[in-house]
C-alpha cells in the first residue's frame, strides 16, 4: 500500500527510483573475554584488510568524479587504517588482556583521538581525531557484520533517504544515478536542499519519518515541486507522476530557450538575474543556465578547501578567473564569512555559546587584518579585470562599514605606490543580513555602493530563530510582512540615494516571493544558477504595475506569512 511522506520542497524536479537509505546501522557490542586471541586478532585483521580496500575503492571513485584534491581524504583514512603503533595496542589489549576485538579497536582509537583532539595548539592534527573516528567505526561495523553506507558506490538510479546529508554525503555521489534525495531533517536554507539545487537534484527535506518508514529498495515518487514523496506508489500513481515529470521536463526545454534573453517583465520594466557560487568551476554552470552576473561568490570556500590560509596569489588567481569568465558581467565577491557553521581547521576561534551571534564574518576580518588585508588586496588586482565587487557579510553598524572601507582604501593606496592596476571605481557594499542594518538602511545608503539582502540571515535574526533548528524551523517565514517591510524599507533606502539593491538569500529564487520583490523594485536576484531560467520565465509574464498594489496590500492588509502566500497565490496568475 502506498504512503504518503510530507516535508519541505527544496530543489524541483520529480524523481521516481529505488530507495537507498543513507543511514548508518547500530554499532552497539558487548565486551567479551576472550581465550583464543590468536583468531580474535586475525578477525581484527580481516575488518581492517577489508576496510582499507573499501576505502581503497571509494577514493578511486571519489578521484575519478571529484578530482584529486577530494579524494586525498580517503588516503589518510588508509594510512590511519595501516599505522602499526595503532594496531599493535589493538594486538596487546586483544592478547594481554583478552579484550574482543571490538572493544580493543575501540578503546585505542578512543585515546588516539582524545590525544589528536587536546592538541589546541596544532588545529590541523585536533581535525585528525574526527578522521580517527570515521575509520575506528568502519572498521568497527565490519566487526559486527554490519555495513556502512557508502554513497560513493551507488551506482543504479536511486533516491537517497536520509536522516540528514552532510557536503561530504553529497561530495561522492554521482549525479548520474542520484535522481532525488528525502530527508528527515532540514529546511528550504539546509546545507543539503541549497547543494541540492546546485547540483539540480530534486529533494524534499524535513519529512521527520523518511528514515523511519522508508525501507531499502522501496520503489519512491519524490515530487520536490509540491513537497512529497510517495512510498511503494501504486500503479496508477507511478503512470501520473511519469508524465508530470515529463510536463516539467517539457517547462525546463522551454525556460532553456530564455538564456540569452533579458530578464525583463511583462511591461518591460529590466530586472537582473544572477547567480550565487562558492568556487571559480561554478561559474559555467552559471553561464550555461543564463546568468547576468555573479550576484554571491562565497570566497569562504577558498580558505575551506586547504590546511592553511591561502595566500595573497591564490586568492588573485581565483577571483582573476571568476572576473575574465564572467567577460564584464559583474562579479560580487563577499569577503570571508568564516565562523557560525563554517570553521577552519587550521584557525583556532573561540568557543562560543551562540557561534551565529558571535565572532564570524567581518568581525573577524576587522579584528585579525592580517587575514584581510591579502584578501582586500587579490580583490582589488583581481578587478582590472572585469567588474568587480567587494561586498562585506554580517555588517551591524555604519562605524564597522567605514572601517572595512577603509582598510579597501589604503591597500588602493599601497598597490598605486606598487604601480599594479586596480579598478580605481571599484564598488563596495554589505550584506544586509542583521535587521540593524536594514532599519539603519536610509543612513547606510548614503555611503556604500549597493546592498545585497541576505534572507537566510535576516530571517533567521528577524525572528531569533536557528535556521538548523527543526524545533522554530515554523519561523522560517520569508512572506511575513515584518520582513517584507524590513526589505522594502532597504530598497526605498538604496534607490533614494541613486543605488542599487540585490538579493543573494534563497528568497530571491522563491516563486512566490519573486512577485513581491518584482513589485518592490528590487533590482538584481541572485539565486542558485539552476533556479534562473524558471524565474526568468516567471518575470516575463508578470507586469509590475499590478504588483506594486499586491505589495501594498501584504504590507498593510496582512497580519501573517500565510495571509501573504495565500494573496499572492489568488492575485498573481499565469499562463
Amino acid at each position: 500500500m502506498s504512503k504518503k511522506i510530507t516535508g519541505i520542497a527544496a530543489s524541483d524536479g520529480i524523481g521516481i527510483a529505488k530507495a537507498y537509505r543513507l543511514v548508518e546501522p547500530d554499532l552497539s557490542f558487548e565486551k567479551a573475554t576472550i581465550e583464543d586471541t590468536s583468531a580474535e586478532t586475525n578477525r581484527l585483521h580481516a575488518a581492517l584488510d577489508t576496510s582499507v580496500e573499501e576505502l581503497q575503492l571509494i577514493r578511486d571513485t571519489a578521484q575519478a568524479n571529484l578530482g584529486e584534491d577530494e579524494a586525498a581524504v580517503f588516503d589518510a583514512h588508509i594510512a590511519i587504517l595501516s599505522d602499526p603503533e595503532m594496531i599493535g595496542q589493538i594486538e596487546a589489549k586483544i592478547k594481554d588482556d583478552h579484550q574482543n576485538a571490538e572493544q580493543a579497536l575501540s578503546e585505542v582509537t578512543q585515546q588516539f583521538a582524545e590525544m589528536l583532539a587536546a592538541m589546541t595548539d596544532n588545529a590541523y592534527m585536533q581535525e585528525r581525531a574526527g578522521d580517527v573516528r570515521d575509520v575506528a567505526k568502519r572498521a568497527l561495523s565490519h566487526l559486527l557484520g554490519k555495513s556502512l553506507p557508502n554513497p560513493a558506490l551507488i551506482d543504479e538510479p536511486v533516491i537517497v533517504i536520509s536522516h540528514d546529508l552532510t557536503p561530504s554525503d553529497t561530495a561522492q555521489m554521482n549525479q548520474r544515478y542520484v535522481k532525488g534525495f528525502l530527508t528527515d531533517l532540514g529546511g528550504r536554507t539546509s546545507h543539503s536542499a541549497i547543494m541540492s539545487r546546485t547540483l539540480e537534484i530534486p529533494a524534499v527535506v524535513g519529512s521527520e519519518i523518511a528514515t523511519e518508514t522508508v525501507s531499502d529498495g522501496d520503489l519512491i515518487i519524490l515530487n520536490g515541486l509540491d513537497g512529497f514523496a510517495i512510498d511503494n506508489p501504486t500503479d496508477d500513481e507511478i503512470r501520473t507522476y511519469q508524465a508530470e515529470a515529463e510536463r516539467y521536463e517539457t517547462d525546463k526545454a522551454e525556460w532553456a530557450k530564455l538564456k540569452s534573453e533579458p530578464s525583463v517583465s511583462k511591461n518591460g520594466q529590466h530586472f537582473e538575474i544572477a547567480a550565487n557560487i562558492g568556487t571559480p568551476d561554478d561559474v559555467q554552470g552559471a553561464l550555461d543556465a543564463g546568468a547576468e552576473g555573479i550576484g554571491l561568490m562565497r570566497s569562504e570556500f577558498l580558505y575551506m578547501d586547504t590546511d592553511k590560509l591561502p595566500s595573497e596569489d591564490d586568492q588573485f588567481e581565483a577571483y582573476k578567473t571568476v572576473v575574465e569568465k564572467m567577460a564584464g558581467k559583474p562579479v560580487t565577491i563577499r569577503t570571508m564569512d568564516i565562523g557560525g557553521d563554517k570553521h577552519l581547521p587550521y584557525l583556532t576561534l573561540p568557543e562560543e555559546m551562540n557561534p551565529f551571534l558571535g565572532y564570524r564574518a567581518i568581525r573577524i576580518s576587522l579584528d585579525q587584518e592580517t587575514i584581510f588585508r591579502p584578501q582586500v588586496r587579490a580583490l582589488l588586482r583581481a578587478s582590472h579585470y572585469g567588474q568587480l565587487r567587494i561586498m562585506f557579510p554580517m555588517i551591524a553598524t555604519l562605524n564597522e562599514f567605514r572601517r572595512a572601507k577603509a582598510i579597501v582604501q589604503d591597500e588602493m593606496t599601497n598597490l598605486k605606490q606598487e604601480g599594479i592596476p586596480f579598478d580605481e571605481e571599484i564598488k563596495m557594499g554589505i550584506m544586509v543580513e542583521i535587521p540593524a542594518s536594514a532599519v539603519l538602511a536610509d543612513q547606510f545608503a548614503k555611503e556604500v555602493d549597493f546592498f545585497s539582502i541576505g534572507t537566510n540571515d535576516l530571517i533567521q535574526y528577524t525572528f531569533a530563530a536557528d535556521r538548523g533548528n527543526e524545533q522554530v524551523s515554523y519561523l522560517y517565514q520569508p512572506y511575513n510582512p515584518a520582513l517584507l517591510r524590513l526589505i522594502k524599507h532597504t530598497i526605498d533606502a538604496s534607490h533614494k540615494e541613486g543605488k542599487f539593491t540585490a538579493m543573494c538569500g534563497e528568497m530571491a529564487g522563491d516563486q512566490t516571493a519573486v512577485p513581491l520583490l518584482m513589485g518592490m523594485g528590487l533590482d538584481e536576484f541572485s539565486m542558485s544558477s539552476s533556479s534562473i531560467l524558471k524565474t526568468r520565465s516567471l518575470m516575463k509574464k508578470l507586469d509590475t504595475t499590478q504588483l506594486q498594489p499586491l505589495v501594498d496590500q501584504a504590507l498593510n492588509d496582512c497580519d501573517t506569512c500565510e495571509e501573504v502566500e495565500a494573496l499572492v497565490k489568488k492575485t498573481v496568475k499565469v499562463d
